[in-house]
């Protein structure tokens, strides 16, 4: 079961997820568990270091959520591991990437919640508080437009930024910065 629990984890990094989801899903497809046993060994993923669990802040009403929160692999690597290199959602990958790093950089991480659009991340250290979209790629037109909504949204001066793997010079939408995920990996 745990290691049922640990694949459904990994193949999900980077979505809302609950712990009834979880034992739903898995009771489904004929693994019965309880929410209190995947309460248990999300709890205890996250206190080993396998996982990260990132909770919900909303924006508007600057304060915490207790439902909805999301789980990042501590290490991509463990992920493969485990579940091969089966095609993976990119976009889940590189949002996972850009996590370890603002956790690595010295941020609280929180998924921000405005009205019912959804900030990839929050990020609060002494200084302030940053937004970050993170999309594989926002070539296409309606991407873009989806991608930006959720800072858009947000009426504060604090900075955003809109991280992708498209190769073009950093750009600005109405103030939220556009910049390819490997040069604001390397450069800040």
């Amino acid at each position: 079961m745990l290691q049922s629990v640990v694949r459904f984890m990994f193949d999900n990094i980077g979505n809302l997820c609950s712990t009834k989801k979880i034992a739903d899903t898995m009771t489904s497809l004929g693994r019965k568990i309880s929410v209190h046993t995947v309460e248990n060994y999300l709890s205890a993923l996250c206190d080993s270091f396998i996982l990260y669990k990132v909770g919900r802040y909303d924006i508007k009403g600057k304060q915490y959520l207790q439902t909805g929160d999301k789980y990042y692999a501590c290490d991509i690597g463990l992920r493969y591991l485990l579940l091969g290199s089966k095609k993976a959602d990119d976009g889940h990958i590189l949002e996972n990437i850009i996590y370890l790093e603002l956790l690595r950089r010295g941020y609280e991480i929180y998924v921000g919640k405005s009205d019912s659009a959804e900030v990839d991340f929050v990020a609060v250290n002494e200084i302030g508080i940053e937004y970050y979209q993170v999309a594989y790629t926002v070539r296409d037109d309606s991407t873009l437009k989806r991608e930006l909504a959720p800072l858009d949204a947000i009426r504060d001066h604090n900075p955003k930024y809109l991280l992708t793997m498209d190769i073009q010079p950093i750009t600005s939408h109405n103030g939220i910065r556009q910049i390819n995920a490997l040069d604001w990996l390397c450069h800040k």
